[in-house]
């Protein structure tokens, strides 16, 4: 059973729910030391675990520059319903975020990473394609780039961006889990060839970013799987996300048809 990451009220008390983005990464480096010791009799300061420390580290050197580079494409959008996430789409002041996240909200608002807040505009929706464009009249934007998403690879690292629970600015990470998924949403959209990720994604990620190490968006994550089993929660490590071939060509469409009427 899927289940709709939607945008998320703000709640207090959530200091218990702060994750560490490098966490991860953290786990990586030590198991790689790991493997380099039990792969060799030397000590663990031979040229195998020196190898593995030097590889994670640059991984770890590899998100850092990913998550600086990417970050300040993703805002926080703010309605009447609640909090969601967007991506900067042009500099002209394009966001682009779930339909979900802003379907019957009011009083549309765009925080920056920066932390500067912008009222919005809605331009367009596409709610088959659970998609939708905000526009900013706000400078210095920085554009977000869009991957091939044809080209990707099950297996290949994914970090998700976004505003779970409003904690702005939030990294998860993970990889790409399948591809060409077919889910549905719980208000009966059905989305084609999604993108299934085991980046964590929580209330408040829906519209954000799922990018790949080169920096590069490669979806938006848009679902939560849940578990009956589990009451309904969500099913640890099941997300899927829009791929960004179908983001960037719905958004494309919105854009040039204007403001919405």
């Amino acid at each position: 059973m899927i289940q709709r990451r939607s945008h998320t009220q703000n709640e207090p008390g959530v200091g218990g729910l702060l994750r560490r983005p490098m966490q991860a990464v953290a786990a990586l480096a030590a198991a790689a030391m790991l493997l380099a010791g039990c792969g060799s009799t030397s000590t663990s300061t031979g040229p195998a675990a020196q190898t593995a420390s030097t590889l994670a580290l640059a991984m770890q050197d590899q998100m850092v520059q990913t998550i600086d580079q990417v970050g300040p494409s993703v805002v926080l959008i703010r309605d009447s319903q609640g909090l969601g996430s967007g991506i900067v789409f042009d500099t002209k002041g394009d966001i682009v975020t779930n339909n979900h996240v802003v379907a019957g909200g009011k009083n549309l608002q765009v925080v920056l990473a920066n932390g500067k807040q912008y009222p919005a505009q809605l331009i367009g929706t596409s709610p088959a394609n659970d998609l939708a464009v905000l526009r900013v009249n706000a400078p210095g934007l920085s554009q977000a780039v869009f991957a091939n998403s044809s080209r990707l690879e099950v297996g290949e690292i994914a970090l998700a961006i976004g505003n779970p629970l409003g904690l702005q600015s939030t990294v998860t990470q993970g990889i790409v889990s399948a591809l060409g998924r077919t889910v549905t949403e719980e208000k009966g959209i059905t989305l084609h060839g999604a993108i299934q990720t085991s980046a964590e994604i929580n209330p408040g990620n829906s519209g954000g970013a799922l990018v790949n190490l080169q920096g590069q968006v490669i979806g938006i994550p848009t679902l939560a799987a849940t578990d009956p089993q589990l009451g309904a929660g969500a099913a640890p490590g099941i997300g899927f996300a829009i791929p960004s071939n179908t983001v960037h060509d719905v958004a494309t469409q919105l854009v040039n048809q204007g403001p919405a009427k």
